[in-house]
């Protein structure tokens, strides 16, 4: 057998061999893709809301100002350094915390909107004080995180598009509520969210005011700024 046959047949066996490798690798990169996922989340994704669930528990349990990177990382099943590929730092994880718990709250009050003004009143007391919506631990949170918020740049901004929808939302229900007690929707807008935040604070520190005396004292109070006591 010459050598020109010899090395042709050579040829048409590595081409035949790359033919039926490259199917290999794409199903072997599928496999990846899907070992990159957990319960249909991407593992990025996976991680990082471990994270913020481990953030959360520590600060329960120690307070933010004493919790450090290493016990959230620790809470959260990896090492610090792994940490760190997903968030900058501590005070990151807990701006994207807050960010995701105000998403939330805006998300509910935006429910309600198609409903009658007395309705929605009814609906943000039962959010707030019914015990069914937001619970204790998260208020607990929220508190820590405006304590934050006062030497946090990104943190403080977060509040205060929060407060500001949220008042926004209160102004459009007392615009629909002809017979409010105060000429101006916005004005009952800021006493009522100023009720809201007030007692839902009070409840978290003052053993003897209770979920129940809160609901009616807001709930009240609201419906007396409406006009449909």
């Amino acid at each position: 057998m010459s050598g020109a046959v010899i090395k042709s047949r050579k040829s048409a066996v590595k081409a035949k061999t790359a033919a039926v490798a490259k199917p290999g690798k794409q199903v072997t990169g599928s496999r990846s893709s899907a070992l990159g996922k957990a319960n249909g989340k991407p593992r990025g994704d996976t991680r990082r809301t471990a994270i913020l669930r481990a953030l959360h528990s520590c600060v329960l349990d120690k307070g933010y100002a004493k919790t450090s990177l290493a016990d959230i990382a620790g809470a959260a099943g990896m090492y610090p350094s792994h940490l760190l590929y997903y968030f900058k730092g501590k005070e990151a994880i807990l701006e994207q915390y807050f960010q995701d718990v105000s998403r939330k709250i805006l998300e509910r009050l935006n429910t309600f909107t198609a409903q009658h003004p007395k309705r929605q009143i009814e609906l943000l007391a039962n959010l707030f004080f019914a015990g069914k919506g937001i619970k204790k631990s998260e208020i607990g949170f929220m508190l820590e995180s405006f304590g934050v918020a006062v030497n946090d740049k990104v943190l403080r901004e977060e509040k205060a598009t929060l407060d500001r929808q949220c008042k926004e939302y209160l102004g459009q229900l007392f615009e629909k509520s002809p017979g409010r007690i105060m000429n101006e929707p916005r004005d009952c807008a800021e006493i009522t969210y100023s009720m809201l935040i007030g007692l839902r604070s009070a409840v978290y520190f003052d053993e003897n005011l209770e979920l129940p005396d809160a609901y009616r004292l807001f709930h009240a109070a609201v419906i007396h700024l409406a006009g449909y006591s």
